[in-house]
């Protein structure tokens, strides 16, 4: 029948793209290296260092992961095209819907799949920090900038990543002043780079009587968790430490104890805070991990060549350069302006739906086709 004739080209053409795409990925390499990392976890003594034998587990599992991904890809292209044969064979046209569907799905979890080879930053990787902060504004920014750290809770949680609060400031009537999140998992600041910068919100306002349409702006910082093994000294007398008692949204977010930790590296003017934890020690331990990321992340893409060459306060937020706008009203829209890659369905994308924006991002990125 021609309509399934139709499908299984569309299917097959797709082929040579998922051949390429095992080099792209290196799963021959990545079968090698799986086999000696397990060589390794049955070498006498491997368990003595438990922290490193995690490492190697660790590892271990996200390699194998990668691999299974690909070959589920191929097993699930088998599959389609059988799908599509037999119900040509029968002429059984129920089953249309269903094939076409299937090849839809395949052709998504290849596009998904490549795009992890765009994923080649050194930190890639590695965990992300996210520091969300209101714009001026008030009340109107403050609940701007927690819908924003939900949106991006729910994206994470979406994808199997593990959502940590570190710090939450409340805003005065509403939303929030300042927070930060720490999102675990493979490639997550590979992904999570793309959100870098000034967020801007147009819509009427929940907060004026009046209904009038307002703009707010709040701004999101991105950075890599730099691995504790990574050798980073910074000189004591640099870093000033404030304790206080933390105050955020009640046990959802933080727990309020009188060991929250505030570093200051006096250097750069650089603030970290850190009121998730139980202890004045664990707190300063996270806080030192974030002021140690935030550090490398401005010297690798200042290009310096040490820490100590980064000068001044680190501002971020320019509110004349938002990188995405969200229009709530007079019409729904949802427009990154570096890649014009947009969708009106602006519930789904406060819902988490950000993947056709980071995918964009990385395309363009790779092609060198980002707007300023």
């Amino acid at each position: 029948m021609v309509q399934f004739e139709e499908l299984l080209q569309s299917l097959q053409a797709l082929k040579p793209e998922i051949d390429d795409l095992a080099d792209a990925l290196g799963i021959k390499s990545l079968r090698s290296e799986i086999e000696q990392l397990e060589l390794r976890a049955t070498e006498p003594g491997f368990w003595d260092n438990v922290e490193k034998s995690q490492q190697v587990l660790q590892k271990t599992g996200a390699l194998k992961g990668k691999v299974e991904a690909y070959e589920a890809l191929c097993q699930k292209y088998e599959d389609t095209q059988a799908l599509i044969e037999l119900a040509d064979e029968e002429e059984d046209l129920t089953l249309f819907d269903e094939a076409k569907s299937e090849v839809d799905a395949v052709r998504e979890n290849m596009e998904k799949q490549r795009l992890q080879t765009l994923l080649t930053g050194e930190y890639d990787k590695n965990n992300a920090i996210l520091t969300f902060h209101a714009g001026s504004g008030g009340t109107e920014a403050q609940d701007w900038a927690e819908m924003l750290y939900r949106m991006y809770t729910r994206w994470a949680e979406a994808h199997g990543f593990k959502v940590k609060a570190v710090d939450y400031l409340d805003g005065d009537e509403a939303g929030l002043k300042s927070a930060v999140l720490l999102i675990e998992g493979e490639n997550a600041y590979g992904y999570l780079k793309s959100e870098a910068g000034v967020h801007r919100l147009v819509r009427v306002s929940p907060f004026d009587s009046a209904g009038r349409r307002h703009t707010s702006f709040s701004s999101l910082e991105v950075m890599p968790e730099i691995p504790k093994d990574v050798n980073v000294t910074i000189p004591p007398e640099d870093i000033k430490m404030d304790v206080y008692r933390a105050s955020g949204a009640g046990g959802q977010k933080v727990n309020k104890t009188s060991s929250a930790v505030r570093l200051t590296h006096i250097p750069t003017g650089i603030v970290v805070a850190s009121q998730v934890e139980r202890s004045q020690y664990q707190n300063r331990d996270v806080a030192m991990n974030m002021l140690i990321s935030k550090l490398v992340e401005i010297k690798e893409r200042e290009h310096l060549e040490k820490i100590e060459d980064i000068k001044g306060v680190q501002k971020e937020i320019t509110w004349g350069s938002q990188i995405r706008s969200y229009v709530f009203m007079p019409y729904t829209m949802v427009k990154d302006h570096r890649t014009s890659y947009e969708t009106g369905n602006v519930q789904a994308v406060m819902d988490g739906d950000l993947d056709g924006f980071i995918n964009a991002y990385l395309k363009c990125a790779s092609q060198g086709t980002l707007q300023k």
